[in-house]
């Protein structure tokens, strides 16, 4: 054996009773699991007395597509013992593209991953940037087709309905990312230009999707007013298509939707007895994380980032995206009327305008001012969500997690750091919302099953070395809405490839993600 974990408490990612054994690597898998006998010996043993061994956690939602390029480190999710994260998420990302879609895209979600001037973006298509995330990251990762940037290099960025030809077109880009090995396609449906599509559009896309064995993942219309007519509007698109269906961050958010919770899993109860494939993730804290922009009606940023600007500027205009806003409840803010006491700025794109950050919004004019100044590059934490909601919705058995980390800006939301331990620490240790077992099947063999991946989420003979051993007593995400870019505690070690990437507590060197990409097969359930 190169490695042995020696008398590791093994929760396997199944969902059954934890019990102790030995567990060998070599070659970069589990080799064997020891459970009496023998000690297994290896070139390197690490004493795992005292300590969970679990399957790497696997984040179904991350907004790290630039950052595992920028930062090889990218503590943020190792350190939490993240192994596995999902990008291209909400229908934007930057691939596929052609030169002007992607000057579009940098400006749209320079609040999301900044603008990208230290990216070099040598690539067009998904498998070119999957062949870079080869070269060596810090964590696997695997991608959805994003619909929104789709339908931008399709059909443009203009709010109308797409062509026959155009429609083609978008089933031609998805099925080549698709098949240079995407494992699904998302959408954003509260933002542009995805939420231009219609729904025989998108049920078109997921027919495409699913001859590919893959999943759809839509960030879907609303989580404010008409959430649940959001929610059944996507099962039945799915149903439709013959899709398998993946709710994005399937929260329920704003006063109007306290305590729903149970409304929405009863939708799903019902989708899932009739034998939808369905799955959801979540992250574990109430506030949102978006950008400034996203909240301003589709009408207003018809055309791009250049158009918006220039409506914004124009003061007839501006006063319009007021009214929608405060008033009626843009469709950008999910149909609710503007409580700008509950946006909390997060992060700005120019660093002259640092002064806002962490400040709450006191008014249109304030955020006309900044969206105008920052180039749309602000980012926001929005407190909008519930806690009963959260609570019931992490015990649904078709739970996953995933932190929709969004790491720019000088005040992330702790999610991006602290998702992982948080459910581990708060909700399974200090208040037992998730017995070890249920939260760790969560993180790692439901996941894994959704991504149809064979070899992955589960402590078994055979299986990937993608691993992390935890303290259950010390356990927690160090991160704070003060104090957002700590890192978490009681994860001393976390291997990718049968590769230490934390050791000790600390980072490595070591550079053992890759690109996962469709192939194999694993049903979910």
């Amino acid at each position: 054996m190169e490695t042995v974990l020696r008398g590791a408490r093994v929760v396997d990612g199944s969902g059954g009773a934890a019990y102790t054994a030995d567990v060998g690597l070599a070659a970069g898998r589990i080799a064997e699991i020891r459970t009496s006998g023998a000690r297994l010996s290896g070139k390197r043993v690490v004493d795992a007395d005292g300590l969970v061994l679990a399957p790497g956690f696997i984040d179904m939602h991350a907004h790290s597509d630039l950052a595992l390029l920028r930062d090889p480190a990218h503590e943020a999710k190792a350190a939490q013992g993240v192994t596995l994260e999902v990008l291209g998420q909400d229908g934007l990302s930057y691939a596929p593209v052609d030169d002007d879609t992607l000057a579009g895209l940098r400006t749209q979600l320079a609040g999301w991953n900044g603008d990208g001037h230290d990216i070099g973006f040598g690539w067009r298509r998904v498998g070119e940037y999957l062949d870079l995330l080869d070269r060596g990251v810090a964590v696997n990762a695997a991608y959805l087709v994003p619909q929104g940037t789709v339908r931008a290099l399709a059909v443009g960025w203009e709010d109308r309905r797409a062509t026959p030809g155009e429609l083609a077109r978008m089933k031609e880009l998805v099925a080549q990312g698709l098949a240079e090995g995407a494992v699904g396609l998302s959408s954003g449906l509260t933002y542009t230009p995805g939420m231009y599509a219609s729904d025989a559009e998108l049920t078109e896309l997921c027919r495409v999707v699913a001859a590919y064995g893959g999943y759809y993942c839509p960030h879907h219309r609303s989580y404010g007013v008409g959430a649940l007519e959001a929610y059944a509007e996507m099962l039945a698109l799915a149903q439709e298509a013959g899709c398998a269906l993946h709710l994005a961050h399937a929260t329920m958010n704003f006063g109007v939707n306290e305590g729903r919770a149970p409304e929405l899993l009863a939708l799903l109860d019902r989708a899932l007895d009739a034998g939808a494939d369905v799955s959801l993730d979540t992250y574990p804290y109430t506030p949102g994380c978006t950008t400034l922009a996203a909240l301003l009606p589709s009408w207003a940023a018809a055309g791009g980032p250049a158009a918006t600007l220039a409506r914004l500027r124009d003061d007839a205009t501006a006063e319009r995206i007021r009214y929608d806003l405060e008033v009626t409840g843009s469709d950008g803010s999910h149909g609710v009327p503007m409580d700008w006491s509950t946006i909390e700025i997060s992060g700005v794109g120019d660093p002259a305008l640092g002064g806002h950050t962490g400040t709450r919004l006191d008014g249109w004019p304030t955020a006309r001012r900044l969206l105008l100044a920052d180039r749309l590059g602000t980012t926001i934490l929005q407190h909008v969500g519930d806690e009963r909601n959260v609570v019931t919705i992490m015990r649904h058995r078709v739970h996953t997690a995933g932190s929709d980390g969004i790491l720019h800006g000088a005040k992330p939301h702790p999610r991006a750091y602290g998702t992982f331990p948080h459910y581990l620490g708060r909700y399974v240790r200090e208040l037992g919302v998730l017995t070890l077992e249920e939260c760790v099947a969560h993180l790692t063999g439901r996941p894994a099953a959704r991504l149809r991946l064979a070899d992955r989420g589960l402590v078994r003979p055979g299986y990937r070395a993608d691993l992390v051993l935890f303290d259950p007593r010390t356990v927690a995400a160090g991160a704070t809405y003060d104090r957002p870019r700590t890192l978490p505690t009681g994860i001393p070690h976390v291997l990718i490839d049968g590769r230490f990437v934390i050791e000790d507590g600390r980072r490595t060197q070591v550079l053992a993600g890759r690109s996962v990409r469709r192939r194999g097969f694993r049903p979910f359930g």
